[in-house]
This record gives C-alpha cells, sequence and structure tokens, in this order.
C-alpha cells in the first residue's frame, strides 16, 4: 500500500486525496512502453539501439521507459546509438546533397568521382560502426565512439 506524499498516512493506490490531511496523491500513469519493454533483457535493448538506420526507434523507447531511468549503462547505449543514427543522417541527408550539388559540373571529372566515392565510404563507416557497437554491447562492453561517446555520457 502507498503512502500519503504529504503526511505519510496510509492510503489506497486508487485514493487522490488523503484521508487524514486531505493533500491530493500524485497520479502515476503508467507508460505504454513499460509493458513492452519487460518482455527484453538489457543486453537485448542495448543491441537493438545500434541496428543500422533503425537503431533510433529502439534508443527513443528505451529513453522512454521507465525500466531504464535509473541504468546507466543502457542509457548510454541509447544515447551514443541515437547519435550515430544521427551523424548517418546529417551524412547522407544534408551533406550528400550539398556534395551532390556543389560537384554538379565536375561529377565526370576524376576529383568529383573520388569525393562521391569517398562521401559513400564515410556513410559505410558509419554504418559499420553499428555493426560494430552492436556486437561489443552484445559482449557487455561499454565502449564509447570518439565524440558520440563524449556527447553520449553528458546526455545521461
Amino acid at each position: 500500500m502507498p503512502f500519503c506524499s504529504q503526511c505519510g498516512n496510509q492510503v489506497r493506490e486508487a485514493d487522490a486525496y488523503c484521508t487524514k490531511c486531505g493533500a491530493r496523491q500524485p497520479v502515476t500513469m503508467p507508460s505504454v512502453l513499460d509493458g513492452a519493454s519487460d518482455a527484453i533483457s538489457d543486453r537485448t535493448s542495448v543491441v537493438l539501439c545500434y541496428i543500422p538506420l533503425v537503431g533510433w526507434i529502439a534508443s527513443i523507447i528505451v529513453l522512454a521507459t521507465s525500466r531504464f531511468r535509473q541504468n546507466p549503462v543502457v542509457r548510454f547505449h541509447a544515447f551514443q546509438g541515437l547519435y550515430l543514427f544521427v551523424a548517418w543522417m546529417l551524412a547522407d541527408r544534408v551533406l550528400s546533397p550539398v556534395l551532390h550539388l556543389s560537384l554538379m559540373g565536375s561529377l565526370h571529372d576524376a576529383s568529383g568521382w573520388m569525393f562521391r566515392v569517398l562521401f559513400k565510404l564515410a556513410e559505410l563507416l558509419i554504418i559499420l560502426a553499428g555493426v560494430y557497437m552492436m556486437v561489443k554491447a552484445n559482449e557487455h562492453e561499454k565502449l564509447a565512439l570518439p565524440v558520440l561517446g563524449d556527447l553520449a555520457e553528458k546526455s545521461l
């Protein structure tokens, strides 16, 4: 049985007010995501956060559930997986069009072709970093990626 948040008197879970002091009791609304997160382990939650291109969904679910609020390791991986996706999205959706427009005239030149190949290799490197982090997270290693790991630590 819960207790009054004001006077400490025992109250029922359904009571909106304390019967002794009359103080309004805080209402805790269960999250829809809380029940779903109970079905998977911490390790699985962490690994799902690093799935290339769709891991951001698992990261947001992990960060939104109350089950992981007191688990800094899982939250660290969720933030880092989210930042890894943001890095890929910036590369793919922002830098790629800018690069394409700036090299429009020199697409057939060797320099234009080389820049496109380097850019695609950078995107591939980001995706491979996600796969590598899935493996390391599955082995219970808290590996911090350069820059993104620092951002994830600060986000905790």
